[in-house]
């Protein structure tokens, strides 16, 4: 990441902020979460709730992010991905999160909080997506879902496009799940990208990979009804 100068305003906010993170401390959430195999170096089982509402009284801070991040607890990043500027964000310390994502969780965070909302979100989705993690594989494929839910101005082209690269990812069974959910949100946008997801389903069923057909054929059951089309209309309408 790019070096940037520290300044004593920043300081004040982020030790502010870790004096309000103790008593968020749930000690029974976080043992649970570490049986779960979600480790962190530091993990006070704070809900996110009430990281949504410690960031409510603070103003995008880029470098406080950068602060709340580096501090690597499970907390401190989430509200770095709440507390970050979007518009400040750039691709190397983007980058630079992902891969040094310690769950999924915390990847989901950032696919929900931050990265979709930056102007390098399309671009970074894709490349994501067909990255030789899996973390950074789910990353993708989360931003994905987030800009077919979120950016209603968003031009078809884009989404068909995120439809091109998903059939390798087809048959990856540790992507199964995510990748079908994802699927979903893209082909349920409107009709044009629910038409162009039937059609890409199809070519799902022809790949030489078990885990590919089977997620094909249930992402067809979700899809593939009159209720489903109907709504997906209605959508389109409501654009």
């Amino acid at each position: 990441m790019e070096y940037i100068l520290d300044d004593p305003g920043s300081e004040l906010i982020f030790q502010e902020i870790l004096r309000k993170l103790r008593p968020l401390q749930n000690g029974e959430v976080s043992e649970a979460m570490t049986k779960r195999g979600l480790d962190y170096k530091l993990n006070l089982g704070a809900s996110i709730v009430s990281l949504q509402q410690l960031d409510e009284h603070y103003r995008p801070n880029h470098l406080v992010a950068l602060k709340l991040w580096n501090k690597q607890w499970r907390e401190t990043m989430i509200l770095a991905t709440l507390i970050e500027d979007p518009m400040a964000v750039t691709a190397n310390q983007m980058d630079f999160w992902v891969k040094s994502f310690p769950t999924v969780e915390m990847a989901e965070q950032a696919a929900m909080n931050l990265f979709p909302k930056s102007p390098l979100a399309y671009e970074k989705a894709a490349e994501y997506a067909m990255g030789k993690k899996t973390l950074m594989k789910i990353t993708g494929l989360l931003m994905m879902g987030r800009l077919a839910l979120t950016d209603k101005s968003g031009k078809d082209d884009k989404f068909e496009a995120f439809f091109e690269i998903l059939p390798p990812l087809a048959k990856d069974p540790q992507l199964s799940l995510v990748f079908g959910r994802i699927f979903i949100q893209l082909a349920m946008r409107n009709v044009t990208l629910y038409n162009v997801a039937m059609m890409q389903l199809s070519i799902l069923r022809t790949l030489d990979s078990p885990v590919a057909r089977e997620t094909a054929g249930r992402i067809a059951g979700e899809l593939d009804s009159d209720e489903v089309r109907e709504l997906v209309i209605r959508r389109s309408g409501n654009r």
